[in-house]
């Protein structure tokens, strides 16, 4: 996961635009899909010229922009659509949390994409931004991903209503898919809680402490990004009562209020889950506390068991003169028959009153 860090530097424009991501090798490459309930055509590998033969506004128009990364693209796209500057800004800074801004002809929502990272336990995180201008629709993504390959299948083959219906509903079916990927990583996350669980158990080992501390970094992660994405989702819920914004459908505010309430779920399995890594937590200073408790409660024992034996050794060990029993045959072995005695006797004792 990345922090937030302030750059001292300032740049000789104000107005220049700078990509901010991790994927700074990567082509940008755009790819159109223009539909309705009748035709489809889907254009591959265009370019900012190509827009204006291709872009059809009798149809729903779906760009999709993989690799932010050139930014004169980035800068012939807003052109073309006559996107304000600081939205372009807000796209290419990946480093800002989910974010909405609407005007009556315009929606700009961008959201934080999570997967879980293979054989780690990091989070992988790629910032996707959508824009809605007259039945428009446009997506920028930081990497070429098949997070929406089910939904362009369903438009070439035109499965269930999304060939009938305009781009805020295609904007719903994107935002979904994206939100899909925070159960996949909470899910991964609680499996490996609960691997943690089980190791807590049966090792002492301090680097089970430090993965559990990471995990719990992950999950307030997660929070911190649904929660503006489930304040972004009220504020379109919102929207319904504006008659001066158009770009989203009456009949489709209803699945914005499912997307809603798919973000207090989410807020609410992961406030579960940091209870159950919290208990992990406790979990595992208590079995650390036990088992030193153990070791000290067998110390005592034997340090119990040989206070007596010398004890006597210490009395034996005084060197006078007039000591009786160190002149006896046998005395050396009555005393460690004594010794021995006393041991059996201490043993069983502290067995019977089960101390260990």
């Amino acid at each position: 996961m990345r922090k937030i860090k302030y750059k001292k530097s300032r740049k000789a424009q104000p107005n220049q635009l700078e990509y901010t991501g991790r994927h700074k090798k990567m082509e940008s490459e755009m790819q159109l899909f223009a539909y309705d309930s009748v035709e489809f055509i889907e254009y591959e590998g265009i370019d900012a010229l190509d827009l204006k033969a291709c872009i059809n506004e009798q149809k729903t128009n779906w760009l999709n922009l993989h690799g932010l990364n050139e930014i004169e693209i980035i800068e012939e796209i807003g052109a073309f659509f006559k996107i304000d500057n600081f939205l372009l800004s807000d796209i290419l800074n990946t480093t800002r949390r989910t974010k909405l801004e609407e005007s009556p002809d315009t929606l700009f929502f961008n959201i934080k994409s999570m997967l879980p990272t293979e054989n780690s336990d990091n989070i992988s995180v790629e910032q996707i931004s959508f824009l809605i201008r007259n039945n428009v629709l446009i997506s920028f993504q930081e990497k070429r991903s098949d997070f929406f390959s089910h939904i362009r299948e369903r438009i070439r083959n035109q499965v269930g209503s999304v060939r009938s219906k305009k781009a805020d509903f295609l904007l719903y079916l994107l935002l979904d898919a994206v939100m899909e990927n925070f159960y996949i990583t909470i899910e991964n996350e609680e499996d490996k809680v609960e691997e943690l669980i089980n190791l807590s158990k049966n090792s002492a080992d301090p680097k089970i402490l430090e993965r559990i501390e990471k995990h719990r970094d992950n999950f307030n992660f997660l929070k911190r990004s649904i929660v503006p994405l489930r304040d972004s989702l009220y504020a379109i819920k919102s929207l319904k009562e504006d008659e001066d914004f158009k770009v989203i459908e009456l009949e489709t505010f209803s699945y914005f209020s499912r997307l809603h309430q798919k973000s207090l779920e989410l807020l609410e399995q992961i406030d579960s889950d940091m209870g159950m890594l919290e208990s992990a937590s406790n979990f595992f200073f208590s079995s650390q506390t036990h088992k030193m408790n153990e070791i000290m409660k067998t110390l005592t024992i034997v340090s119990a068991i040989f206070i007596p034996l010398t004890f006597i050794v210490g009395i034996y060990g005084m060197n006078f003169d007039n000591m009786p029993e160190l002149r006896q045959h046998n005395g050396y072995f009555t005393v460690i028959g004594v010794m021995i005695l006393i041991v059996i006797g201490m043993v069983f004792y502290f067995k019977k009153r089960r101390w260990f």
